[in-house]
C-alpha cells in the first residue's frame, strides 16, 4: 500500500524531492507530464507533476504463549482476517516454520533457539531458558524488518531438532513474531507495535497435553505429568511474567458452570483489555465501563448443559513485582508491590451449540471494529473446524485479530497524514 502526494515543477530536469517520513521506509518518486492549451502561461505549454509515494514500514505484533497454547491457530484466524491464506515460503525448506500470506509474515521465535535438542540436553537447559536463544540476533533482525530490510532469518527444525541453514524473509505489511520470548527482551519488546498473550492455566494445560499427547503420541500419563513438571520453573521464571506487558490477554480457565470438572473441555475464557492504548479501544458488553453479567440462552441463542454465561467490566492487572526497572517507570502501587493496570475484562464461559446463533451475542458487543454487521460471525462459520471454534477462545481470538486490523489501519493512516479511511484494507 502507498499513499501519494501530488506536487507541480515545470520541468522533467527539476530536482527531484522526496517526502519526508519517518513513519514509512522509503518514497518512490513518479513524473508525469499533462499538455496545456496555447493560452497556457506555462513554459513550453506543459506541466509536470512529481507525485512522491510513501511506502510503509511494518507493524510487528507479538504473541507469546507456552508450547500447545494454541499460538497457530490464533495465527491462522489472524491471517484470515487480512485476506488470503497463509502458507510457508514457496520452494524452501518444508520444515520452515514461517508463514506468509498477501499481507501478513508469521515467523515463530523458536528459530533463534542458540542451542538445537542435543545441545540443550547437554547443557541441562530447555527451550525456556534465555540461555538457550539469541536475543541479540532476534531484535537485530526484528529491527532490520521494522526498518524494511530483508534479513537471513535462521531456521529451527522441530522434526530434528536440529538448526537449518537460514531462510529469506522480505519486510510484510504486518510482521507477526510468535513463541515463547516475544517480550522477554526490552529491546525487541520496545518494537512491538501491540502484543498479545495467550495465558493457559494449568488445569486447562494439563488437561489438552494429556489429549494431545497421549491420544496422538501414545504417551503414559506418567511421562505428561513429569514433562510438565519439568518446563514449570523455566515457565514460571521466564515466559510468564511477559503478560505483564501484553496489551490484550487471553486468559483460559476452568469452567464454573459445572462443578469440580477437570477435563478440560467447557472453558471459561476472560479477554483482557489494558486501557489508555493508543489506537486499540476495548470491547464492550451492552455499557461501557459498566459491571456486566448476562446469560443469553433463550430464544435466540440455543444453550445446552451446562449453558453459557459472559460477563464484562472494569478491572485492575497486576504485573511482576517492583524488582523490576521498567515496571517502576509505570502507575504502580507500592503498597503491594505490584504493577497495577487499568483494564476492561470481557468473559465468556461456556460454549456454542450453533454457531450462526453468535450473531446474536456479536449484536451485544461494541467496538469490535468489524467492516460490517455479523463479521465476527462470518469469520467464526468460516473456520468452524478450527480448536476452540465453540467457545470463547475462538471468539476472542477473532475479535482481536479485527482489533489488530483496525490499529494498522490507524497506523497506517498516521504515518501517512490521511483520514484513517484511506487505509482500509
Amino acid at each position: 500500500m502507498a499513499f501519494c502526494s501530488p506536487h507541480s515543477t515545470t520541468s522533467l530536469s527539476s530536482p527531484c524531492t522526496t517526502i519526508p517520513n519517518s513513519g514509512f521506509r522509503q518514497n518512490q518518486v513518479i513524473l508525469f507530464t499533462t499538455r496545456s492549451s496555447r493560452r497556457s502561461n506555462t513554459r513550453h505549454g506543459a506541466r509536470t507533476f512529481q507525485v512522491s509515494c510513501a511506502v510503509e514500514q511494518p507493524i510487528v505484533i507479538g504473541l507469546a504463549a507456552d508450547s500447545g497454547c494454541g499460538k497457530s491457530t490464533f495465527m491462522r484466524r489472524l491471517t484470515s482476517v487480512f485476506g488470503g491464506a497463509a502458507e510457508p515460503p514457496k520452494g524452501g525448506n518444508p520444515d520452515s516454520n514461517t508463514l506468509i500470506s498477501d499481507t501478513t509474515t508469521v515467523i515463530c521465535l523458536d528459530d533463534y533457539h542458540s542451542l538445537d535438542r542435543t545441545g540443550r540436553k547437554e547443557k541441562g537447559v530447555t527451550a525456556l531458558d534465555p540461555k538457550a536463544n539469541d536475543f541479540d540476533l532476534m531484535y537485530e533482525q526484528v529491527k532490520a524488518i521494522k526498518e524494511g530490510k530483508a534479513i537471513e532469518k535462521p531456521i529451527y527444525n522441530h522434526v530434528t531438532g536440529l538448526l537449518d541453514p537460514a531462510e529469506l524473509i522480505q519486510p510484510p505489511k504486518i510482521f507477526v513474531i510468535e513463541g515463547l520470548h516475544p517480550m522477554y527482551d526490552e529491546r525487541v519488546r520496545e518494537l512491538l507495535d501491540f502484543s498479545i498473550y495467550l495465558d493457559i492455566s494449568n488445569e486447562v494445560k494439563f488437561a489438552w497435553k494429556i489429549q494431545r499427547d497421549m491420544a496422538e503420541r501414545g504417551h503414559s500419563l506418567e511421562s505428561i505429568k513429569a514433562s510438565i513438571e519439568a518446563r514449570k520453573p523455566d515457565f514460571d521464571a521466564f515466559i510468564d511474567p511477559q503478560k505483564q506487558y501484553a496489551d490484550a490477554v487471553i486468559e483460559v480457565l476452568p469452567t464454573q458452570l459445572i462443578p469440580d470438572d477437570n477435563e478440560g473441555k467447557v472453558l471459561r475464557v476472560k479477554l483482557i483489555m489494558k486501557e489508555g492504548i493508543k489506537f486499540f479501544n476495548p470491547v464492550y458488553l451492552f455499557d461501557e465501563g459498566s459491571t456486566i453479567n448476562w446469560i443469553p440462552c433463550g430464544r435466540k441463542l440455543t444453550c445446552s448443559y451446562p449453558g453459557i454465561k459472559f460477563s464484562y467490566g472494569p478491572d485492575t492487572y497486576f504485573g511482576q513485582e517492583l524488582s523490576n526497572r521498567s515496571c517502576l517507570r509505570q502507575c504502580c502501587t507500592i503498597l503491594v508491590f505490584a504493577c497495577l493496570f487499568q483494564v476492561s475484562v470481557l468473559e465468556m464461559d461456556g460454549q456454542f451449540d450453533r454457531l450462526d446463533e453468535l450473531i446474536y451475542v456479536e449484536s451485544h458487543l461494541s467496538n469490535l471494529s468489524t467492516k460490517f454487521y455479523g463479521e465476527v460471525t462470518q469469520q467464526m462459520l468460516k473456520h468452524a473446524d478450527f480448536p476452540g471454534s465453540n467457545n470463547g477462545t475462538g471468539l476472542f481470538q477473532t475479535i482481536v485479530g479485527l482489533k489488530i486490523r483496525d490499529l494498522y489501519e490507524q497506523i497506517i493512516a498516521e504515518r501517512a497524514g490521511v483520514p484513517a479511511e484511506a487505509a482500509k484494507v
